[in-house]
């Protein structure tokens, strides 16, 4: 019988953290000359060579591979502005937003936001202290919004391991488990898949094959099953 090796849950959601934040920060915000000065930054770092989490996972690799390529001229002013084109194009309109970042959307036959998904993920965030900058003023179940409160969870599940407070790091843990099966994993390949057909610059094409590949590696870790393609 193979034995399992056991997980090293403070590097497992350190890592997680860290690659959560940097793409739930990408994918919620319309890249603006202030973002463009830490993209840079990430680019200069050599950020995209590898990840803190989710390294060996083919899609992490595609993605990496894609950011790489996109970033070896840097920041360019035509770069810049196809990044912004294609960021509008995909996640803002007009007509009909080709890979919609809102959750509900995909529950819903009129592609409408602000439904029960939205109310629900409100609640999550509530649950954990925090509240949507723009609440009432844009939906909650943002694709952005929703990598940046599980990584979120994993900095709360560090504290409680440094504290060693195990009661509260167990409610952590199956607090990612739930809403990644109940939210992120219930739509997020469907997302993935539409950015990858129809990005037309390879960072967005990038960071969709990075956030397959890391909420698939957070699944397994997780044993969470997520389900294979949403409603269109």
């Amino acid at each position: 019988m193979t034995k399992t090796t056991p997980i090293n849950w403070p590097e497992t959601l350190a890592g997680e953290m860290l690659l959560l934040t940097m793409v739930g920060r990408i994918l919620y915000t319309y890249p603006t000359n202030e973002e463009r000065t830490w993209l840079q930054s990430l680019i200069d770092e050599d950020i995209f060579s590898e990840v803190p989490f989710a390294a060996d996972n083919d899609d992490s690799k595609t993605g990496l591979k894609l950011l790489q390529k996109w970033g070896e001229d840097g920041l360019t002013d035509e770069i810049f502005e196809q990044m912004q084109a294609d960021y509008t194009r995909l996640f803002i309109g007009p007509g009909k937003v080709i890979a919609a970042p809102w959750e509900s959307v995909y529950f819903s036959d009129e592609r409408l936001t602000f439904q029960e998904q939205t109310l629900d993920v409100r609640n999550w965030y509530r649950r954990f202290g925090l509240e949507a900058d723009k609440i009432h003023q844009e939906p909650d179940d943002h694709i952005g919004l929703e990598l940046l409160f599980l990584s979120h969870l994993a900095t709360q599940g560090i504290q409680a391991l440094n504290e060693q407070d195990n009661p509260r790091f167990e409610m952590v843990l199956d607090a990612q488990r739930v809403f990644l099966q109940k939210h992120v994993g219930a739509w997020v390949l469907t997302w993935c898949e539409l950015v990858e057909e129809n990005a037309q610059t390879g960072f967005y094409k990038g960071l969709a094959y990075l956030t397959r590949g890391v909420i698939s590696e957070l699944s397994a870790v997780l044993k969470v099953k997520m389900a294979k393609e949403a409603a269109l």
